[in-house]
């Protein structure tokens, strides 16, 4: 695995809604986290996102990544996600 584009979406404001000037998003290479953080993204992509229950106005990280030659987006909520991933995330006006 290597990089893997995230997007930060929902939330009370509405990040990444259709209209929405704001925008999160972040990259990272899954291949400097710790074992244990790709082993949990390996998971969420391999079952298709997150199976936590939704939280009204919680934040959901779209996970997108490129694999031979496909490319593959999952959702997840928040607590599902590893903090290093996380935290990669920038907001930016558009």
């Amino acid at each position: 695995m290597a990089k893997v584009d995230v997007e930060r979406v929902g939330g009370l404001a509405g990040f990444g809604s259709p209209g929405s000037h704001l925008r999160s998003r972040g990259c990272i290479d899954a291949s400097q986290l710790a074992t244990k953080d790709q082993g949990t993204l390996e998971a969420l992509f391999a079952r298709g996102g997150g199976q936590g229950t939704h939280m009204p106005d919680g934040f959901r990280y779209r996970l997108t990544r490129l694999v031979g030659g496909r490319t593959e987006t999952v959702e997840v909520p928040e607590h599902e996600l590893p903090a290093p991933v996380r935290d990669c995330v920038q907001d930016e006006l558009e």
